[in-house]
């Protein structure tokens, strides 16, 4: 099997509303540039793209055709796109290097949350016969959850706050993140709630954002980066939409994804996509990471959540650990759908 690695990622500034369309276009040109600068590659030398997005965000079909624009329409390019983050567009991405259909790949994400309510766009993602009628917003749904957790007491606020704290913090060396700062949690835990038993830094911040990662093949992987980030392990799982079929205090398709790409193996980061402060603590378990483990060095989501680009964007960020030196080994997660419905784990390693 051929060997692939992460050779570029760039981002766009995380921040709470951008100016212009929601074709992503904009926000992709500059990171399109950014990371072409990197590798020194050009758009020629991509052989397969794939892109995650969501029409239901843009608010019109076929809108991440548009984007394509950012690619350039001529001369024709083999493209793909997934309807969620695109840490899934990776993926398939990945795999048609692994197959030899393309040498060099690039995926990327984009989405522009605050072009509407994304809490009640968001319910469009559920069960279109039970769930979605009732039209529960995701903070809502997120606020289930942590409130199952705590009447069991497999997690308190004052450690959701602490999930919070941390996050912001190492975020001051995020340069594009939207949240950074040193926060107390004692005056975290003084915020109102806003969805009981969640407060404002418990939920990740609307975000517009894009994000990019290049892949590889070994045949050209060190020729464009002088530390690769090798992919060692990659896969997804899901589980039920169904909320009365499953414990939503655990996840048992990150612990299935995660065995599955080898990542219960000793790893030095781990950048774990977690949307709210108690799922973090949640895939910590489901991941079986130890304390030794750094969490989201970047800041995680909860410093800025794009749409569609943030699961990406913590891939991104993990391989970046792996290229600068920081880490050896590394854990990139994604997770899509509601209260960590869908999952995704992607390990990586120098050599």
């Amino acid at each position: 099997m051929r060997q692939v690695a992460v050779v570029g990622f760039a981002e766009a500034p995380n921040v709470r509303h951008t100016d212009g369309t929601t074709n992503g276009v904009e926000m992709l040109v500059p990171i399109f540039r950014e990371v072409f600068d990197q590798t020194g590659l050009t758009k020629d030398d991509i052989g397969f793209w794939c892109s995650g997005s969501s029409d239901y965000l843009a608010g019109r079909a076929f809108s991440f055709v548009s984007a394509v624009d950012a690619i350039g329409a001529f001369p024709p390019v083999m493209e793909s796109h997934v309807e969620m983050d695109a840490a899934f567009a990776l993926y398939e991405a990945w795999v048609k290097v692994l197959t030899g259909e393309a040498d060099i790949a690039l995926a990327y994400g984009f989405g522009k949350s605050s072009a509407g309510d994304l809490r009640r766009v968001l319910a469009l993602q559920l069960d279109p016969y039970v769930m979605a009628p009732l039209w529960p917003d995701s903070v809502s749904i997120a606020a289930l959850q942590a409130r199952l957790g705590l009447d069991k007491n497999l997690w308190t606020e004052r450690g959701m706050a602490a999930v919070a704290a941390r996050s912001r913090a190492a975020a001051v060396h995020t340069a594009r993140a939207q949240l950074a700062g040193k926060v107390s949690v004692d005056n975290l835990l003084t915020e109102p709630y806003i969805a009981d038993p969640l407060r404002a830094h418990d939920c990740a911040p609307i975000t517009d954002g894009a994000a990019v990662v290049v892949i590889a093949a070994a045949e050209r992987a060190a020729e464009l980066s002088p530390r690769p980030a090798w992919i060692t392990g990659f896969e997804h799982r899901i589980d039920s939409g169904s909320f009365g079929a499953r414990d939503l205090t655990t996840s048992p398709s990150a612990a299935a994804a995660g065995a599955a790409s080898g990542a219960t193996a000793c790893v030095d980061v781990a950048e774990l996509h977690a949307p709210f402060t108690h799922q973090e603590i949640i895939l910590r378990a489901a991941l079986g990471l130890p304390e030794s483990v750094r969490i989201s060095p970047s800041g995680g989501a909860l410093a800025g959540n794009p749409m569609f680009a943030a699961g990406l964007a913590r891939i991104g960020h993990a391989a970046r650990q792996i290229s600068s030196g920081a880490a050896d080994r590394a854990l990139g997660h994604a997770t899509s759908g509601p209260a960590l419905q869908q999952n995704l784990v992607c390990v990586m390693e120098a050599r």
